[in-house]
């Protein structure tokens, strides 16, 4: 019988993650970083509305003021989320008032990349997507639902 160590169990496990499965723990963590409010806030977290400087810490005035549409209540959900999955850390200064910022931590690096390359795709393709959406839906108009398959 050959023992194995935890270490040896947890490499096994994460060699056997499969996002295409809803039990696999990657499934859920792609369910939340897919959020449109993660992607914004992952891609603007410190590189400022146009996405172009580097990382650096942001208030939170400053991420809800980048953010249009953005209610208090989802910001602050979705900033905790972050914190809790260690995408992003909160510091707080005592202050008068108390100043709190976030900032990517190593974890959130990482992914910020490809959070500000999706945003850029979305940005660069919107038109084209809703040209295709457009005739799409105009062609279901015209065909009777019979005839479709």
């Amino acid at each position: 019988m050959v023992t194995r160590t935890a270490a040896d169990t947890r490499a096994e496990a994460k060699a056997q993650y499969n996002a295409f499965l809803a039990v696999c723990p990657s499934h859920k963590m792609l369910e939340r970083i897919s959020g449109k409010w993660v992607t914004l806030i992952l891609s603007i977290l410190g590189s400022g509305p146009d996405c172009a400087g580097e990382p650096r810490p942001m208030r939170y005035s400053e991420l809800s003021r980048a953010l249009a549409g953005v209610s208090q209540k989802m910001l602050t959900q979705t900033l905790r989320s972050l914190e809790r999955d260690g995408l992003i850390s909160r510091t707080v200064t005592p202050t008068v008032p108390v100043t709190v910022s976030y900032e990517l931590t190593d974890l959130g690096l990482s992914l910020h990349g490809m959070m500000r390359g999706l945003k850029r795709w979305t940005e660069a393709h919107i038109e084209e997507v809703s040209a295709h959406q457009a005739e799409y839906d105009s062609a279901r108009v015209r065909t009777p639902s019979a005839a479709r398959t």
